[in-house]
């Protein structure tokens, strides 16, 4: 059995999609879920549904008997997700599960992202366990900039503090599939460290650009210096921690800690990963 964590967000959903195209059979599959009730369509393909929340240890154990391999998608609570992914390790290990996969961050054993700390910490655990581990170190998503395409157009310009650094982001989509690849291969409990990111790079600079020709609109990028670029954030309304971690991590952006050219992500999925042409033009069509 294949078990996802947090299998109702964004990329646990996409996850458990593409299980089931690869012709996992849906009972073989556990969406494990802080709120079954928002799993009631997984249930309704026939997908195990179990309740499992990082913050209560007890409904973990629980949630995984049975389960062979298991991929445990970070947590979003940066200020508990260690402890939080020390308790579903732990709870892998008593339940038997074979092979951990885990979603970390690009580059996680040398990133300057200021999130890449709790990464690192969660892999050391992963290694300590004693479990089969695959590492999952997924760069930035294509979505994380195209969210705010509408913003954008509406006041004219994008803003931001990574200057010239070189983003090699994919979609969410992509990563999903590289983790169901990864989950499925032949040798999955063999310990394996992918670093995970899109075919082509961009800048921000080139982002705008590429939003001002499908557009039609032209949309210049203006680069601002870190803390003026979290005060125009605070300025729109997002909470000061928010402000300066998107902020910090734009910043980092500007040293290349979001790039690598190494391609593993499409080799692993078998295809070109989703390109920044097709994500503005997905989000444009919203």
């Amino acid at each position: 059995m294949y078990a996802i964590t947090a299998a109702t967000g964004r990329l646990g959903r996409l996850v458990v999609a593409a299980l089931l195209r690869n012709q996992v059979p849906a009972k073989q599959i556990v969406a494990a879920v802080r709120s079954p009730d928002k799993a009631a369509d997984f249930a309704a393909q026939g997908v195990v549904v179990r309740k499992a929340d990082y913050d209560q240890p007890e409904t973990l154990r629980t949630a995984l008997s049975g389960v062979e391999k298991l991929l445990l998608i970070s947590g979003d609570d940066l200020g508990r997700r260690v402890q939080q992914h020390r308790s579903v390790i732990e709870a892998a290990r008593l339940a038997g599960v074979r092979v951990v996969a885990y979603t970390s961050v690009l580059h996680a054993d040398s990133s300057i992202l200021v999130v890449a700390d709790t990464h690192r910490r969660t892999e050391a655990q992963l290694k300590e366990a004693g479990l089969a581990y695959v590492l999952l170190r997924n760069g930035w998503y294509l979505e994380n900039y195209t969210a705010s395409v509408p913003a954008v157009l509406a006041s004219g310009e994008l803003v931001g503090c990574s200057g010239g650094g070189q983003i090699s982001a994919a979609a969410r989509v992509d990563y999903a599939e590289a983790a169901v690849a990864a989950l499925t291969a032949a040798d999955a409990r063999r310990e394996r460290i992918y670093e995970l990111a899109g075919d082509d790079a961009f800048t921000r600079a080139e982002f705008a650009a590429e939003l001002s020709r499908q557009s039609g609109k032209t949309i210049p990028y203006r680069n601002l210096p870190e803390e003026d670029y979290r005060a125009s954030l605070a300025a729109a309304g997002l909470p000061d921690f928010i402000a300066e971690l998107l902020a910090k991590l734009d910043a980092a952006g500007a040293r290349d800690a979001l790039f690598d050219n190494g391609h593993q992500l499409s080799g692993l999925i078998g295809r070109p990963t989703t390109t920044l042409s097709q994500a503005i033009a997905a989000a444009l069509r919203g």
